[in-house]
């Protein structure tokens, strides 16, 4: 079955950097879209980023003021966010996703396959 599934969060402080991974299988990754997601508590699903499936297209939110990086290897089946300068607003449960809906890409319903997500608590 198509399956996509993220790691690499956990509770981090003020400041810090973290990578979050994601692992596709079950499906032609190199042919999909990848996006990462979040949602805080008591707030809708937001998107974060996305990347084109060569790589070559990518996407941020305007609010993550360039700490945020999406990139992907193909070879590996797996896409990551690379989150620099944590902010307490950065807390969420973060969500990767694949699709092929290319001009939905930055929005959820362009996804079709969803990970189970990875909390990230930023402390201050």
């Amino acid at each position: 079955q198509p399956q996509v599934v993220e790691s690499g969060g956990g509770l981090v402080q003020t400041g810090d950097s973290v990578r979050l991974t994601c692992i596709a299988s079950g499906f032609s990754f190199k042919d999909y879209n990848l996006g990462w997601f979040r949602q805080a508590p008591g707030k809708e699903r937001e998107f974060v980023a996305a990347i084109s499936w060569s790589g070559a297209v990518t996407n941020y939110a305007d609010s993550l003021e360039g700490r945020f990086t999406i990139s992907r290897a193909n070879g590996l089946n797996e896409g990551y966010l690379q989150m620099n300068s944590l902010k307490s607003d950065d807390t969420a449960l973060y969500y990767c996703a694949a699709g092929v809906r290319y001009f939905q890409r930055l929005k959820a319903a362009g996804y079709d396959y969803w990970g189970q997500g990875t909390q990230v608590t930023v402390s201050s």
